[in-house]
């Protein structure tokens, strides 16, 4: 098979689970990976025949792929603030409203020397990419899964940043005294319900961790909650507490900081328009 059919196969076999833009993408993804060309090589080599060891892998992704499992999780990678990193079934995949979210912590931080905390870690995409910009900043990522804080460290590693993991569940407020006070709290908390699980693509729910997609009970403001307490004793006057939350609840995400005293509060939207990021600011002692 050569790799402009192997491409359009697989373009077929995905577009019945993800429409076709969507498929063609994963599918150049996937094809990529397979031939390690570029797409402008493989339009130049496109009736090249693929060998048998690329047969192989083409047939892996192509099976895999064709059961909704996520393209990130098949090709073991993940790309996020342009570097590339690990994933797999322990973390959730990185996405790009998630990129805008350090965007604007980093921007916020600016060039100073700040004591940073990540909640709720998985890859450690948001910690890491939040010390590549701020080279400066002590930073902190949490998660209480051991499986997505090995994967994170082997990130941090192979990306030679420098980042503390620890085993910690923000749920359990007992464990909040080992924790020192931060300067920037960032977080992207789960929030979803099970009772959504039903409306959701078969690719989150079959196969991203349960424990970084949805919260237990019915109440999908539980981490924001329990966040903003946690901010009300480790964050000093003028202490930062980012947030990306889904854009249903933005309004009122930033309205639990407003009941919690703080100030400066900000919703800001993503590129799509959707209001998915928040920020608020410990008032400044009198």
């Amino acid at each position: 098979m050569d790799i402009r059919t192997a491409r359009l196969e697989l373009r077929r076999a995905l577009t019945n689970l993800y429409g076709d833009r969507e498929a063609a993408a994963i599918a150049d993804m996937a094809m990529e990976h397979v031939t390690g060309f570029s797409r402008m090589d493989r339009l130049l080599h496109d009736r090249n025949e693929l060998t048998e060891e690329q047969s192989q892998e083409y047939r892996r992704c192509l099976s895999e792929l064709s059961a909704w499992r996520p393209v990130q999780y098949v090709l073991g990678e993940a790309w996020f603030d342009g570097l590339r990193f690990k994933v797999d079934e322990r973390v959730l995949i990185p996405r790009p409203e998630t990129n805008e979210l350090v965007e604007w912590v980093a921007e916020a931080v600016g060039n100073s020397r700040k004591r940073i905390l990540d909640i709720g870690t998985g890859s450690g995409c948001i910690a890491i990419a939040l010390k590549k910009r701020c080279a400066d900043c002590l930073v902190t990522a949490v998660d209480k899964s051991t499986d997505a804080l090995a994967l994170a460290r082997e990130n941090a590693a192979a990306l030679e940043t420098e980042v503390e993991f620890l085993a910690v569940d923000i749920l359990d407020r007992s464990a909040w005294t080992d924790l020192p006070t931060f300067d920037v709290v960032v977080s992207n908390p789960p929030y979803v319900t099970m009772d959504e699980s039903a409306a959701m693509r078969p690719n989150v729910v079959a196969y991203e961790p349960a424990s970084a997609v949805f919260v237990e009970g019915t109440d999908p403001l539980l981490f924001y909650r329990v966040i903003v307490d946690f901010s009300g004793t480790h964050l000093p006057p003028g202490g930062l507490l980012f947030f990306e939350t889904n854009a249903s609840h933005g309004r009122a995400v930033s309205g639990l900081l407003d009941e919690a005293g703080f100030t400066d509060i900000r919703l800001r939207k993503d590129l799509q328009g959707l209001d998915r990021m928040v920020m608020g600011r410990m008032p400044d002692a009198h």
